[in-house]
């Protein structure tokens, strides 16, 4: 998914010559924190609500205004991974889109964005969450693929995070579906340690009920 396929229609660009109660209004009828100013198609720069309030002269054209970010957008061909990394290292409620040229083509918002990347990662979908803990020199996309489908399940999305530790990987599984048990029991079988799982609404240690579990069962002999 590339950054000219999330432009938003409807936010429009500011102009210089707009003052800084415009802004403030479109930015409360869009809920938004940031807009750009754009004169023709050249992208001058994005301003804050917190510029505008700093300045204290809300009634001044924007061109009177200084800005605190210098330029941030994203070309036109970058992938989404692009803008969500530029939008959370700037906290930007909205990124600029320029062409080859850098010529202005519009805007993402930050709600775009979600909503986008919620479709990326198949939270819509219905289905079980499992996550695995583990060292980085021990994943093997292919083999967890496998397990997952020798269980009789499909992975929908993953991703790979860094623990605290350093050394340690969560890897979050989507699947296609709810009852992971057989897929738990797959990889309990390959030595995988299951750190949790959440199945719709409800949230809970996997590890700890199947460890009580077992438990029961031996003490039950």
């Amino acid at each position: 998914m590339l950054a000219k396929e999330l432009i938003s229609d409807v936010v429009p660009a500011l102009k210089t010559s707009d003052t800084g109660l415009d802004a403030i209004n479109w930015m409360e009828v869009f809920r938004v924190s940031h807009l750009p100013i754009v004169n023709n198609k050249s992208f001058l720069g994005l301003i804050s609500d917190v510029d505008i309030y700093d300045l204290n002269k809300a009634d001044e054209p924007l061109g009177n205004h200084p800005l605190s970010y210098d330029k941030p957008y994203v070309f036109a061909y970058q992938h989404i991974y692009d803008v969500i990394e530029l939008a959370s290292r700037l906290q930007l409620t909205v990124v600029p889109v320029l062409d080859g040229n850098k010529e202005y083509l519009g805007l993402i918002t930050q709600s775009q964005l979600l909503q986008k990347f919620a479709d990326l990662i198949a939270a819509h979908t219905p289905g079980g969450i499992v996550e695995l803990e583990l060292q980085l020199r021990d994943y093997s996309l292919s083999e967890i693929a496998r397990i997952v489908e020798d269980a009789d399940a499909k992975i929908l999305s993953l991703y790979v995070s860094q623990m605290d530790e350093g050394d340690r990987y969560s890897i979050a599984i989507k699947l296609n579906r709810t009852d992971l048990e057989s897929v738990l029991t797959a990889f309990d079988r390959y030595g995988y340690s299951v750190k949790t799982t959440y199945v719709g609404n409800d949230s809970y240690d996997e590890t700890v009920k199947r460890n009580y579990d077992s438990l029961m069962k031996y003490l039950s002999m």
